[in-house]
Parts: C-alpha cells; structure tokens; sequence
C-alpha cells in the first residue's frame, strides 16, 4: 500500500467510525445522539448549579483534557477544570502512586452534583479506574470516553458512556475530543443560541 492509497483508507475508516460511535446509559444501550442529548442536560445542570466538571486522561486524553476543560469555561461558561500540573502529578506519584493520580485531587475537591469527565482509549488504565471510582463515592457524575475493547471496564462504570469500536489510538483520541466537543458545542447552539458555525466568520 502506497501512501496515497493509505490516506485514502485511513479517511474511509474514519467516516465509518462516526457512523459507528457508541453510546449507553449504565449498562444501557442508547442511541448516540441521546447521549449526547443527555449528556449535555448533565452539563446545563452542572451550570446553573454553580458545580463543576472534573477531566481526566493519560497522554493524549490528558491533552484532551486540558485542551476541553478550557473551551468548558471559556466558551461554555461552565466551571471545569483538568488535574494536569506536572507538580501535582509527580507529587502524588512519589507520595501514594500513579494510580492514585487523579482519585486523590478527586476525592480532595469532589462535590456533590459534581460531573468527572473519564477519558481512556483503552478504558482499562488503573489510574482512571481508581478515579471513576472515587468520584462515585464523592457524589459525582461519571461520564466516561472509551475504545478498544468493548467490554472494556471502564465503560460499565460510567452513569453515561461514549465508546469508539476502533483498536487505533488515533481515531479513538481524535473521536473522543469530537465527541467532547459536540456536546459543549450542541449546548452552545441549541441551549445558548451561539452561533458556533459561524462564530469566526467576518461581518
């Protein structure tokens, strides 16, 4: 295969996972374009209760994170925030463990009504687990972003779950930040009544 022909298979298989993006409520299959429906009812709520969204990722779904949890507050106006500073990392890897990367601040700055935002192309990382779990317990909102395997467990522990039947960490990170994107920009449009199509044209 030559590199033509490569785009041209890599573009192909891209368009047929949109068509292909999972959603469930618990353990629940629902259509897609209900989850993101529900989901961004989740982050309205967050809003006009004054709480927050919690993001968390490894990698590229740390870039992710960061990236998403800026455009929340920035544009959507909603308080949210990524546990990405590279001294609360190493601190908490050296004091506890890596594991506990994410499930410390969580259970540190968790409130009830509080939404987390679990990111893993694989769904199996421990850190993010561990993290699913204690926002659990601290009363949040578990939205999870998954790939890989479809039984992955990450995707049972979610209250709402979005999940890309892809092997590729590229489509899986790529889709994931689509997906985290269409919901902020869906309340934008349709809740908000911002024009975000047309947002950067000149008058």
């Amino acid at each position: 295969m030559d590199i033509k022909q490569f785009v041209k298979k890599y573009s192909t298989d891209f368009g047929s996972l949109l068509n292909s993006l999972e959603a469930t409520e618990g353990t629940d299959k629902i259509a897609y374009e209900i989850g993101i429906e529900k989901a961004v009812e989740l982050v309205r709520n967050v809003q006009s209760g004054n709480k927050k969204i919690m993001m968390i990722g490894n990698g590229g779904s740390a870039g992710i994170a960061s990236h998403q949890a800026v455009d929340y507050w920035k544009n959507g106006k909603v308080r949210a925030i990524a546990f990405n500073d590279s001294s609360l990392l190493t601190c908490i890897s050296n004091d506890f463990s890596y594991a506990e990367v994410f499930s410390r601040p969580i259970e540190a700055f968790a409130d009830t009504g509080d939404i987390v935002f679990c990111i893993s192309s694989s769904g199996s990382s421990k850190n993010i687990l561990n993290a699913a779990e204690q926002a659990k317990k601290s009363g949040c909102t578990v939205v999870t972003f998954s790939g890989f395997r479809a039984d992955n467990p990450l995707r049972k522990m979610g209250d709402l779950n979005f999940y890309l039947p892809s092997h590729s960490y590229g489509y899986v990170e790529i889709l994931h930040l689509f997906i985290i994107h269409c919901i902020l920009d869906a309340k934008l449009y349709c809740l908000d009544k911002a024009d975000i199509f047309n947002k950067n044209n000149p008058l």
